[in-house]
């Protein structure tokens, strides 16, 4: 660990790699990117069964917080760590770590307890989603990355997608603890895929050391920053004295972590990949598209569960057109960009059909019909599709190899951060909303829902009723 810095040199191996061991180590590396994709959102649908299980709704929101806050933190972690000690022993101690938080939210009593089980949780996601994206850089050559990071991002999004129908149908017809109890049996058997088919992975010297002053500095301000950002407007004003000194807390951390970036023999994350105008501009554009996709998949099936009436599984399913047309999207571009040249032009031209369906959706989401409401699912998930596969591409062109793990750590830490901020924001200023519609009487609907009141709401109806100003204030915060 403390060796000092150096090129990395690849072990001699005794054969190379057939067609047959890339498929198993790509086999190996997506399967605990499934897990910790799903996790993000699996909750979704089921939150409201948990609060009146455990007689708490307002913590509720932290639940889907807290998990994010702790694997956006210990990304640049893993990216780091997996650079000094190897891909597969890293993996394995994150499957581990995930395996963990699942008992202790599966055996939760409490809404203490149960927030304390997702923290552990996503540590150990942390490590499930980032490490895979290095794995697949080491195995694909340059011009076959974008194939490879395509299936990357399909993993990501089914998962993604999945999460909130299988919360719901959990939630729904057995208990909501059904939730976590699944995911034993799924990180077992991606221990167990790990070990066996990662066994072929390429390994490189690594002549690193873990900068633990750095890596101490950016998970304070971290933590400071997101406690801030969800406990604002919740439980406290935002120029009360506990926010201030939070944001505060965060903003002088994040200056001291600044300073040790420049002073550190070797920081955390190093300087020359943040000051690369490639790395910086690819990151900005997959974490703010990410957070977008992020906040329709939690905050859609919370929204039409809560407010309009849907049952969790219906509720769960309506994220459904727009993860599918961005799997679809994901997959195409990805082949696109190993056979092309100037490769921005398709994700350029996507992200605009994505920006412009999230206008329309933004400013007349309660004007539309079933049938618009969902083409304009499909067009942003369809914009979105190639960038995924563009942004992690072009930041393992442009970093050494053995750089891999941080770069890739730095892409996911930023991610996570555009989702986890857009998600508490949208979480302090909307939940309680919710809830007050929740209670609303149905003189409080549109005539159309009250006609229909003695059935559930379809989707049809979710759709087509008129939203209240959260839905609209969401789909604006996520453009």
């Amino acid at each position: 660990m403390n060796a000092p810095t150096g090129a990395a040199k690849p072990l001699p191996d005794k054969t190379p790699l057939t067609h047959k061991d890339l498929r198993l180590l790509v086999i190996g590396a997506l399967l605990p990117v499934f897990i910790g994709s799903m996790d993000n959102t699996i909750l979704a649908t089921a939150l409201p069964t948990i609060g009146r299980d455990l007689n708490d709704v307002h913590n509720l929101p932290w639940l889907i917080t807290i998990f994010l806050l702790a694997s956006t933190a210990c990304m640049p972690l893993y990216g780091k760590i997996a650079d000094i000690h190897g891909r597969r022993p890293t993996l394995r101690v994150a499957i581990v770590i995930h395996l963990v938080g699942a008992m202790i939210c599966a055996l939760s009593s409490s809404m203490v307890m149960l927030i304390f089980g997702r923290i552990v949780q996503g540590i150990g996601a942390a490590g499930l989603t980032s490490i895979p994206v290095v794995v697949l850089g080491d195995v694909a050559a340059p011009k076959e990355r974008g194939k490879y990071s395509a299936y990357f991002a399909v993993t990501y999004t089914t998962a993604g997608a999945l999460g909130p129908a299988l919360g719901g149908f959990l939630s729904d017809y057995l208990h909501w603890t059904a939730i976590f109890w699944l995911a034993l049996p799924l990180d077992l058997l991606a221990l167990f895929v790990t070990s066996r088919l990662l066994r072929r992975l390429p390994r490189y010297e690594r002549p690193h050391r873990l900068d633990l002053i750095g890596a101490l500095l950016i998970v304070v301000a971290t933590v400071s920053f997101m406690l801030g950002l969800n406990l604002a407007g919740a439980s406290d004003a935002w120029t009360s004295a506990p926010i201030l000194l939070l944001f505060a807390t965060a903003a002088a951390v994040a200056g001291l972590f600044v300073r040790r970036l420049v002073t550190a023999p070797e920081p955390l994350i190093p300087l020359a990949i943040l000051k690369h105008p490639i790395v910086r501009w690819a990151t900005i554009a997959n974490g703010v598209g990410w957070s977008a996709i992020a906040g329709l998949n939690i905050f859609l099936p919370i929204y039409l569960q809560t407010v309009v009436g849907m049952s969790p599984t219906d509720a769960g399913l309506s994220p459904i057109v727009l993860m599918v047309s961005l799997n679809v999207s994901a997959g195409i571009g990805g082949q696109v960009l190993c056979r092309v040249t100037h490769y921005k032009a398709l994700p350029t031209a996507g992200l605009m059909v994505s920006i412009g369906a999230v206008i329309l959706l933004g400013l007349w989401a309660d004007q539309l019909t079933p049938l618009t409401f969902q083409v304009l699912l499909l067009l942003i998930g369809a914009g979105f599709g190639p960038t995924p596969s563009m942004s992690s591409v072009v930041v393992q062109n442009v970093v050494e190899r053995h750089q891999f793990g941080v770069a890739s750590g730095t892409m996911n830490f930023s991610r996570n951060l555009f989702s986890t901020i857009l998600i508490a924001i949208l979480g302090a200023l909307d939940w309680p909303r919710h809830r007050r519609s929740r209670r609303a009487p149905a003189a409080s609907l549109p005539a159309r829902c009250r006609r229909a009141a003695p059935r559930p709401p379809t989707h049809s109806d979710a759709c087509s009723m008129r939203s209240p100003p959260a839905l609209r204030l969401r789909s604006l915060l996520l453009l």
